[in-house]
C-alpha cells in the first residue's frame, strides 16, 4: 500500500472503495484486519479474471487496442488500483471491471469503475466519460456514466476509506440481506449481538476471590 507522509496523504485502494460502498465493515475486515474467506462465488470471480490478471497488451473483437491488468493511480484523490481491462478507442480510454455475478444499477461496482475513469481522466488528461462493467451472469457490458454526482460520490467515499484505515477501527456489524452473500460472514459475525462478540475477546473485570475456611 502507498503510504508516504512526504508525498500527501495516504492512497487508498480502490478495491477497497467497492467494498465499503458494498459495507464499511468488510472493508475493515479485508483491509485493516486482513481477514478473507472463500466461497463458491469468490472462487467463480478468480476463474471469470483468470484471462485478465495475465496483464499484457492486444486488441479487442473491434480492432482497438487493449491492457489487461494496467495499474491506476490518482495523485490528486490518493487513490490507487488495477483496471481489469482498458479499451483504447478513438475516444480515449475505457476502463471495463469483469464481475463473475449480476449488476446492479448504482451499486458498488459504479464505485470502482467510477474511480478507475477519474484515474485515467488524471493520467491521460482525456475526457473519458464513461467506464463499463462486464457482468458474467448475463454476460452484458453495462455503461456507466461518471458524472459530477458520482464523481463527488467516489471522493467521499476516498476520504471514508482513508479515515477507516487510519483509525484501525473496526466498525460494528450491521445485520441485513447483503450478509447472505457476503463471504467473511463467518468472521464478521453480523447476527451476533454486539455486547456478545465483544465477550469473546475482552477479558472480564479483575475480582476478589474470597475462601471459606
Amino acid at each position: 500500500m502507498i503510504d508516504d507522509s512526504l508525498h500527501g496523504p495516504r492512497s487508498v485502494p480502490i478495491s477497497a472503495l467497492e467494498h465499503y460502498a458494498y459495507c464499511p465493515r468488510q472493508a475493515a475486515l479485508i483491509h485493516v484486519e486482513a481477514y478473507f474467506d472463500s466461497t463458491v462465488d469468490t472462487v467463480r470471480g478468480d476463474l471469470a479474471h483468470a484471462a485478465v490478471d495475465r496483464g499484457g497488451s492486444g486488441q479487442d473483437r473491434r480492432g482497438h487496442p487493449v491492457w489487461r491488468s494496467l495499474p491506476v493511480w490518482s495523485t490528486e484523490l490518493g487513490m490507487h488500483g488495477v483496471c481489469d481491462v482498458v479499451e483504447f478507442g478513438a475516444g480515449g480510454p475505457t476502463p471495463v471491471e469483469h464481475k463473475s455475478g449480476t449488476y446492479r444499477a448504482g451499486g458498488p461496482a459504479d464505485v470502482q469503475v467510477a474511480a478507475q475513469v477519474l484515474c485515467l481522466r488524471e493520467m491521460f488528461d482525456a475526457e473519458v466519460p464513461a467506464g463499463v462493467v462486464f457482468a458474467g451472469r448475463d454476460r452484458r457490458r453495462h455503461v456507466v456514466v461518471v458524472d459530477d454526482g458520482l464523481a463527488d460520490l467516489v471522493r467521499s467515499k476516498v476520504s471514508a476509506v482513508r479515515e477507516l484505515l487510519e483509525s484501525g477501527e473496526l466498525p460494528p456489524p450491521v445485520y441485513s440481506t447483503r450478509c447472505r452473500r457476503c463471504s467473511l460472514r463467518p468472521g464478521c459475525l453480523p447476527d451476533v449481538p454486539v455486547h456478545a462478540a465483544s465477550s469473546l475477546f475482552e477479558p472480564r473485570a479483575e475480582t476478589t476471590w474470597e475462601w471459606d475456611d
